[in-house]
């Protein structure tokens, strides 16, 4: 079933955040369903290690996905979607699909959005008035939903916080920073890095904006960006070998780079600022920052193995730093696994990471970071498309994740064009997520993360969206959800209606929606329960009709099988 979206959108008007209503739907929680355990997993039996995939087949004759097999690749590639959407990755393939993807043209721009609904003005100029909106508004409606997707798993890797922001102007810079990301998404891994580098976001977050010089009296300059963007955009903080595994001595993994290294990187990020700054307009926020010589450290600077004698001219210097850490022989294994994590699975096997690495290294045609190769290489590899139910692989759905699942699959729209989903950072009333409004650099979560005091911290597992699963995030995850499935959220509606006629049959109407939400991947005894407690709701009119919809809707989004993606 599918809802067409309307080719155009009228123009939005401003508007608070949403106001929670009670549901109209009634279903007691089966307590089989154990809501619960979407933030437990202390009793679960110890997993077993992931099986290592074979070697890719590249000669072998393309076969057409099945259904389900679409709508596991969809889930991965994307945020899910209509059955619509699963057909068409059954008629293009794998590949088809990901080139249709590929090229399509980006949509409105944040930028673009912010300015044309009335965002763009001094009243706004110490406000985030609309970047919420916007960010919702494409990751819920955009049709490059693969741009959309890779943008946020970048948006969590190269991290800038709306917390961290206190400029003026701020609004328009988070709104720019995420055009950012999306303009070099497929791009080339080199460009991004400069790109992030140079933009007022990262310059005010990581305090690279307006970095000096030493003066000779205490003042030296900041070493916050030249830390971060080795420890988290590039190469990280140990040696890995080419398929993400510690280079180690003597059983002790070696270090990627020293204080010193830090200190010349340090001084490589000095005199740079805005572009032409004007209180009175947000211009200087789309600029990249420009160079001042009076404000660069003169000496001589060291990092990484590279000299740079003194008197080097900055903008020199900023471009063979960035191409020192572009090259690193890390970064292919360091970012290539965290897109895995972010996509596919936790935990990817070294030849996994190594596969993607490689094509990192070189996209067939001598080209270093190819990022549209690279992803193809994370959602294309045999061991991503190879179904797996070993307990090892898969991942967490983060919460924001599974709120723009349930906005594909059920063709939301937002008829004034308002998008005021708003702030969802709320651990006990929200998802405890949002996008852009990351509590630190280090993201919602860290790649590295291992939950302790459970069987997956005893397998040495790693599960980085555990780090925000908690009592509070599951319950206030499951209470929101429920007000959404039935109410939306602000003006943002689903449209329930082709599913209407399903209702009567509760079997059926949970296969499709197994299907399209979780890949078929709940159980027969998940099953079972929500038919069941469906099955003994009213079905005399059609709000009747709609309510057992959204109640199984709402029990799916809930299973710990669903929040598992496989």
């Amino acid at each position: 079933m599918s809802t067409a979206r309307p080719a155009t959108r009228p123009l939005p008007a401003k508007a608070p955040d949403c106001v929670g209503t009670v549901p109209p739907f009634a279903v007691a929680i089966p307590a089989v369903l154990g809501l619960t355990a979407c933030g437990g997993g202390g009793d679960a039996t110890t997993p077993a290690p992931a099986p290592p995939a074979p070697a890719p087949s590249p000669g072998q004759p393309a076969i057409p996905p099945t259904a389900t097999e679409a709508a596991r690749f969809l889930a991965q590639a994307s945020f899910g979607g209509t059955a619509a959407d699963v057909a068409a990755v059954q008629s293009l393939g794998f590949d088809g699909w990901l080139n249709a993807q590929f090229a399509l043209h980006r949509d409105q721009s944040h930028w673009d959005w912010m300015v044309a609904n009335g965002y763009a003005v001094v009243g706004n100029t110490n406000s985030f008035s609309g970047v919420d909106n916007t960010l919702w508004r494409k990751l819920m409606s955009s049709p490059d939903v693969l741009r959309q997707r890779v943008t946020l798993a970048l948006s969590e890797i190269f991290v800038i916080s709306m917390d961290g922001l206190p400029v003026n102007w701020r609004g328009m810079v988070a709104a720019n920073y995420m055009d950012t990301l999306e303009a070099h998404a497929f791009g080339n891994y080199r460009q991004l890095l400069e790109a992030v580098t140079l933009s007022v976001g990262m310059g005010v977050y990581l305090n690279m904006r307006g970095n000096q010089k030493a003066d000779g009296k205490g003042r030296e300059p900041d070493e916050n960006y030249a830390r971060e963007v080795m420890q988290l955009f590039t190469v990280g903080v140990t040696q890995l070998n080419a398929d993400g595994t510690p280079k180690t001595t003597n059983g002790v993994p070696l270090d990627t780079y020293t204080p010193d290294d830090i200190r010349g990187l340090a001084r490589v990020f000095t005199g740079w600022d805005y572009d032409r700054f004007d209180r009175n307009v947000p211009d200087h926020a789309a600029r990249p920052m420009v160079f001042t010589a009076s404000r660069h450290s003169p000496e001589a600077k060291s990092f990484l193995g590279v000299n740079l004698p003194a008197g080097t001219d900055g903008v020199a210097e900023l471009k063979t730093a960035l191409d020192t850490l572009a090259n690193h022989p890390n970064v292919g294994p360091f970012i290539g696994k965290q897109l895995i994590q972010r996509l596919v699975t936790s935990n990817p096997s070294p030849a996994y990471v190594a596969r993607v690495a490689a094509v990192f290294a070189n996209n067939g045609q001598g080209v270093r970071g190819d990022m549209q190769a690279t992803v193809r290489a994370v959602l294309l590899d045999t061991e991503a498309r190879m179904p797996n139910t070993s307990p090892a692989w898969g991942k967490l759905r983060e919460p924001m994740v599974r709120l723009i699942q349930w906005a594909h699959t059920f063709g939301v729209t937002s008829p004034l064009g308002m998008w005021n989903v708003g702030n969802t950072s709320s651990a006990s009333t929200r998802l405890g997520q949002s996008p852009l409004r990351s509590p630190s650099v280090f993201n919602f979560f860290r790649p590295g993360y291992v939950p302790p005091n459970t069987s997956l911290g005893s397998a040495g597992l790693l599960a980085p969206e555990f780090q925000i699963t908690n009592e509070s995030t599951v319950v206030g995850y499951a209470n929101w959800m429920r007000t959404v499935v039935a109410n939306g959220v602000g003006e943002v509606k689903a449209d329930y209606t082709p599913w209407v006629p399903l209702a009567t049959d509760p079997g059926a109407l949970f296969d499709q929606l197994n299907l399209l939400l979780a890949a078929g991947q709940l159980t027969a005894a998940t099953r079972a329960t929500v038919v069941n407690a469906v099955t003994a709701m009213a079905v005399t009119s059609d709000t009747n009709k709609r309510n057992r919809v959204m109640a199984t809707v709402w029990l799916i989004l809930c299973s710990p099988e669903y929040i598992a993606q496989k």
